[in-house]
């Protein structure tokens, strides 16, 4: 296990170290025995109870990507949800990562195109984790309403295979497209993210308006 020690350590983002955030990880995972079980119960919990909202992903603010933010706040993006899942993970001892990648949503509504450019939504976030000798890719993005909201299939985990979000919809239509890797990393690339996204969108993710989710949302 000493290969993985990097994978168990609070990080700035990371950050179990924080007491309610450790207590969190343990509350939810009281009555598991098994890590797999540990990371099944972490999953749906940071799926559901944690809401979705695009909104707060301004990266250039630090803390909208800790883990302790995103407890507190009880809503996140698909990266601080990820970093979410992966800190809980660290917190009762499961090894833990965050995969940083590309990806296309072709049901992303109308307005978050005009708004943004394009369908493309770059530094998306996913957890992996070190279960039964091997890492398990999980994605808690989309809580339930969201789901049902938008018309997007539920991401499913049971511990052993990759959750990841769906190519198709129930109905056979193209729904995500992954579209580039950025690989894995023990912490958040913070500096890789916010120069992405200054090459990608510009300041559109620091302008004020941004920083206030409308009503439609």
């Amino acid at each position: 296990m000493n290969d993985f020690q990097a994978y168990l350590k609070p990080t700035e983002f990371l950050d179990f170290d924080k007491k309610r955030v450790k207590e969190k990880a343990l509350d939810i995972t009281k009555n598991k025995q098994t890590n797999k079980e540990k990371a099944i119960a972490l999953f749906y919990w940071v799926r559901d109870q944690i809401k979705y909202n695009m909104y707060t992903y301004v990266p250039q603010y630090r803390s909208n990507l800790k883990a302790s933010t995103t407890l507190r706040r009880g809503y996140g993006f698909c990266m601080s949800k990820a970093v979410l899942l992966s800190t809980l993970a660290r917190a009762v001892g499961i090894p833990a990562k965050i995969h940083m990648v590309d990806i296309k949503n072709h049901k992303a509504p109308d307005w978050v195109e005009d708004f943004m450019g394009s369908k493309n939504f770059h530094c998306h976030g996913y957890s992996e984790m070190y279960l039964d000798g091997k890492w398990v890719k999980a994605t808690p993005v989309f809580d339930k309403r969201t789901c049902q909201k938008g018309g997007y299939p539920l991401v499913e985990f049971d511990g052993v295979h990759d959750a990841m979000l769906s190519k198709y919809d129930k109905d056979g239509n193209l729904f995500v497209e992954y579209i580039g890797d950025w690989g894995s990393y023990q912490d958040v690339p913070i500096k890789k993210i916010q120069e992405i996204f200054k090459e990608k969108y510009g300041t559109i993710f620091t302008e004020l308006k941004f920083q206030r989710p409308p009503k439609r949302f």
